[in-house]
Parts: structure tokens; C-alpha cells; sequence
């Protein structure tokens, strides 16, 4: 589809242009194979490294892309239309990352955030417990003074990137009687001893993007804490502003992928001498995914537009954040879901890519805020 990324600067369209030639090239042959396997994408993030993609969410002051917000979105989208599982571990980086850059202190910002825009070192994102994933003001694990710092306790789950991470930020109660207002966040560096992380979970879809749960009982420096006490939930929530347009991107470079694979076998799929494309009924599912698509990305690039204001200007870009969200991974899904339709047989089975897509996407209204969040968070806005 002739997609409208006209707000994207001529440096920022080469950008792209370089990074989908790189994941067409690179990435996307080895999807299956990543399926088939369930290995961690190690050496594709190295490679998304080499190209800037590690750090394209940070400002080049600290060694990022520094791209616009709309160009990060359309960035994402083509690497997780070549391999969902690449996208799914880079995006949990930028969760990370994102924490330190919204929440830390300046020599902490100094310490991480070069080297994780590199590539040199891999962050994960720790908020979701076992009893508090949709409602991170319900967590357990608890940060308590000592006299040479914190003593840190608890269990995290589903945590992207967790167990091959270099580090992680976690973020925990320090102060349970001012409920959000008493979460901090921390800097976890790899081999922190009491950080436990244990097999990576067998998951649906997304099967070379592996999530982990987490055992932590750490005794950390005082330093460790991320900025100021009691700021957590403010940068969490932050965080999953920018996250939820990335999952925006995800569910679009997927949806796309799905869509355009759709309309190439109904043009070569000839069926009593007629090819699909020619049927009427293909033609009104070819629509309908066009129309999904359109209306999700249209959505998404405001919620982006809207992102790079507000880094420009300060505000919040909650709803647009949410309604992005919503709408790309519940559209995703339709399109995924037709196209395989479309490929009849064929579409069900591991030798198109259809199969995989449709596994990769079901996560997408889920995590990061469950479709039924979403709908919250966009009806409060509306009746407020």
C-alpha cells in the first residue's frame, strides 16, 4: 500500500530505506528458522546494532539515532514485518532504556545508555508480577533500606529479554502506605547476586523473543536506585506511553507482512482457470484488510506525532498512545487472521509465513496493557 510517511525527514527516509533492505536481507530468511528453533535473536540485534536501531528510541547525546517518533514507528514496523521475534526483544530494550532516559539520574543516563545504544549491552523491563500485571500499583516486591543501601525482594514474570539481559531495570515498593507513589525503580546489572531468572517460557508465538521469570532477593548500592524515590509509577507509566505505540508498530510491520503475502497468492493462486484476485469475495477480504490497515496506521502515526510534541513540549499522550494500541493489535489480528482464510490449506500450514504471523500477533492484545486496559484507559479520558 502506498503509506503516507511524508513527515519523515530525508535523512530519516533513508534510515529506513537502509534498515529494510538490511532486514529483507538479513533478518527476515531467518524468521522461520528462529520459530522453528526458539533461539534468542542474539545475532540479529547484533546486527540492528551495527545499523542504529538499538538506540533509535534516544537522543544522540547519549549515542541514539535521534529519529522522530514517527520515524521510530515506521522503523519498528519494518523490523518486526521481517521477524516479530527481533522486534519483540528490541522494543523490550527500549522499555528499558526509555526508563533510564525518562527516570534517571544524569550519571546513570551517562553509564547505560551509550552502550545500550551500541548494542554492547541488552536491557530488560521488570514491572509485571504473578498478581500484578494490569495493575502494577498491586505489586509485592518490596525495596527496603539498610545502612549501605537496598535489600530487594521478590518475583517478577513474563519479563522480555530477562534471563540474557546485561540489565534490567526493576522496579519495586519502597514505600507501601503512599501506594503508586511509593514504587522506585533500580538498575540490575547481569550476575547481580540474588537475581535469579529461570527458563525461558514456551510461548505460542514470538518463540526467539524470550520472556522469563524472575527471583529476586539483592542487596544492592545505594546507587542503584533509578533517580528518585517514589518516581516509578510515573516513569513506568511514561515508559508505557512510548511502548504502546511501539506495540502499534509491531502489530503494523506484521499486518503488512500478512496482507501483502495475502494479495500475492491471490494473484498467482489460479483456481478453474480464474486466479482469486478475479473473485469478488477474495476482492472484499483484500479490502477489509486494507481498510484495517489504513485505520490503525492512521492512528498510530497521530499517537506518534502526538509522542514527538510532547518530547518537544512536555505533556502526556496517554489516549493516543491507547487508542494506537487497541486499534493496530486488534486490527493485526483480523488481517493476520484473513489472510491465513485466504490461503486456504496452505495458510495453516509451517511453509508460509502466514502461520507464524498469526502465532507472533496474539501476544500483541495482551501484554503491555491487555485490549480491555486499553478500553479503560480510553473511556476515562473520554468521560473525564
Amino acid at each position: 500500500m502506498n503509506d503516507d510517511w511524508t513527515m519523515l525527514s530525508d535523512e530519516e527516509r533513508l534510515f529506513c530505506e537502509v534498515l529494510g533492505r538490511l532486514c529483507a536481507e538479513r533478518i527476515a530468511p531467518r524468521a522461520g528458522e528462529t520459530d522453528e528453533t526458539a533461539a534468542f535473536v542474539h545475532e540479529q540485534l547484533g546486527l540492528l546494532g551495527e545499523a542504529g536501531m538499538m538506540g533509535a528510541n534516544l537522543p544522540e547525546e547519549y549515542g541514539g539515532s535521534g529519529i522522530s517518533a514517527p520515524a521510530l514507528l515506521r522503523a519498528v514496523a519494518i523490523v518486526a514485518g521481517a521477524c516479530g521475534s527481533t522486534a519483540s526483544a528490541l522494543t523490550a530494550h527500549y522499555l528499558a532504556t526509555d526508563s533510564i532516559l525518562l527516570g534517571g539520574t544524569e550519571a546513570q543516563k551517562r553509564e547505560w545508555l551509550p552502550r545500550a545504544a551500541s548494542g554492547e549491552a541488552l536491557g530488560a523491563f521488570a514491572l509485571t508480577e504473578p498478581t500484578a500485571g494490569s495493575d502494577p500499583a498491586d505489586m509485592k516486591t518490596r525495596a527496603r533500606r539498610t545502612e549501605t543501601g537496598w535489600h530487594v525482594t521478590g518475583a517478577k514474570c513474563f519479563i522480555s529479554n530477562g534471563g540474557v539481559a546485561d540489565f534490567i531495570v526493576l522496579y519495586a515498593v519502597t514505600d507501601p502506605e503512599k501506594a503508586h507513589r511509593g514504587i522506585s525503580a533500580f538498575i540490575l546489572p547481569a550476575g547481580t547476586p540474588g537475581l535469579e531468572a529461570g527458563p525461558a517460557e514456551r510461548t505460542m508465538g514470538l518463540k526467539g523473543g524470550h520472556v522469563f521469570t524472575l527471583n529476586v532477593d539483592c542487596h544492592l548500592p545505594a546507587d542503584a536506585l533509578l533517580g528518585e524515590e517514589g518516581r516509578g509509577f510515573r516513569t513506568a507509566m511514561q515508559v508505557l506511553d512510548n511502548g504502546r505505540i511501539e506495540v502499534a508498530a509491531q502489530c503494523l510491520g506484521m499486518a503488512e507482512a500478512a496482507m501483502t503475502a495475502a494479495i500475492a497468492y491471490a494473484r498467482e493462486r489460479v483456481i478453474g482457470g480464474q486466479p482469486l484476485s478475479d473473485r469478488q469475495g477474495i476482492r472484499w477480504m483484500i479490502a477489509d484488510m486494507g481498510v484495517a490497515y489504513r485505520s490503525a496506521l492512521l492512528l498510530a502515526q497521530d499517537a506518534a506525532r502526538q509522542r514527538q510534541q510532547a518530547h518537544e513540549r512536555g505533556g502526556r499522550f496517554s489516549l493516543a498512545s491507547s487508542m494506537a494500541k487497541l486499534a493496530a493489535s486488534e486490527a493485526a489480528g483480523r488481517i493476520a487472521d484473513t489472510a491465513l482464510q485466504l490461503h486456504g490449506g496452505y495458510g495453516f500450514t509451517r511453509d508460509f509465513p502466514i502461520e507464524r504471523i498469526n502465532r507472533d500477533l496474539r501476544i500483541m492484545r495482551i501484554y503491555e496493557g491487555s485490549s480491555e486496559i486499553q478500553r479503560n484507559i480510553i473511556s476515562g479520558n473520554m468521560l473525564a
